[in-house]
């Protein structure tokens, strides 16, 4: 696979990302401010974004999503628990709503 084409996939990414982050924001804004990890006027600012100014922000050549967890550790913690039982997806919530808390207390 070239450049060219992991580019258009990044760019076709971003794309879909903000397009779900505006329908999280429209119906249930404070779940998606959470979910996405983003305050109030970064909020207000993706939602008020129009088409042409979705695209330009998802042409970028870097990944506007990132992996909600803080490290290999932490990643390793849910993929490799051997208590799973059905639990991964609540213990995965769990050590992201940690990792949330701390990146809008910075904002505030």
């Amino acid at each position: 696979m070239t450049n060219a084409n992991h580019l258009d996939e990044i760019q076709e990414l971003n794309l879909a990302y903000l397009l779900l982050a505006q329908r999280l924001l429209n119906d249930d804004r404070a779940a998606a401010m959470f979910r996405l990890k983003i305050d109030d006027e970064t909020a207000d600012l993706l939602v008020s974004l129009g088409a042409v100014q979705l695209t330009r922000l998802a042409r970028t050549n870097q990944l506007l999503c990132h992996f909600g967890f803080e490290g290999a550790e932490q990643l390793r913690q849910v993929v490799d628990n051997p208590r799973d039982n059905g639990l991964s997806q609540f213990h995965a919530s769990l050590l992201m709503a940690g990792r949330g808390t701390v990146s809008m207390s910075r904002g505030a």
